[in-house]
């Protein structure tokens, strides 16, 4: 699970692909920045959505920096892209599903090498989801971030989808999926999905049914085209 950049929705899409899954679901975290010791991260909130508890945070850093400038920072040991990929096949070889949520954008660095989520991914054979924003800007920073990778994502989400959206926005639904991945987007998720009582029945209404979910893009596009 990556993104277009930090804050365009990963957690929430993360959670939402968790609830919808069916089978043995693992969720890692595989750097969580920001956040204190003991404070609750990115997978409390995953948990508190989907209700899923299998949760593995691989490393914390209290700084909101890059992992690798984060450990540096803090003085802690560098972060060890190679027992992260360990860990993630051993509890791939235990469950149906594991989702792997990265940190920031696709290009953010975890060590002093200069090792990306698309390292790890490389390790494991994994594909991406990618979560990127309708706003404007968003074609750029989506075609950079699909250009980088070797193969289409096995899923383009649109992680925060506005009450009222602007021309913009309601363009960059067609634009970002024909103009710059040419494929339908495999979600859009409402703005404020993380504070819906009902999020397991919400995710399913905002994914497609290639994640256990009923979004029709098609039907999407047409109840918002200008």
């Amino acid at each position: 699970m990556t993104g277009t950049g930090t804050g365009v929705g990963k957690t929430v899409v993360t959670a939402a692909i968790a609830a919808c899954a069916t089978g043995s679901v693992a969720v890692v975290k595989l750097a969580q920045t920001g956040v204190a010791p003991g404070e609750p991260g990115d997978l409390a909130e995953v948990t508190r959505l989907s209700g899923c508890t299998d949760v593995h945070e691989l490393a914390r850093y209290p700084d909101p920096l890059s992992p690798s400038r984060a450990a540096r920072h803090a003085g802690a040991p560098e972060y060890d892209v190679g027992t992260a990929v360990l860990r993630i096949a051993d509890l791939d070889n235990t469950h149906d599903l594991v989702v792997v949520e990265g940190a920031g954008g696709l290009l953010v660095p975890y060590d002093a090498g200069g090792s990306t989520i698309c390292d790890i991914a490389g390790e494991l054979d994994a594909r991406f989801v990618v979560v990127t924003t309708a706003g404007l800007g968003t074609l750029n920073h989506t075609a950079l971030t699909l250009k980088y990778l070797d193969e289409a994502p096995a899923g383009l989400i649109i992680g925060s989808w506005p009450r009222e959206p602007d021309l913009a926005e309601r363009y960059n639904v067609w634009d970002v999926a024909y103009g710059i991945s040419r494929h339908e987007l495999a979600g859009v998720l409402p703005a404020d999905m993380a504070t819906m009582a009902d999020f397991p029945q919400r995710a399913r209404a905002a994914l497609s049914p290639q994640f256990g979910g009923t979004f029709d893009y098609r039907a999407f596009w047409a109840s918002v085209r200008p």
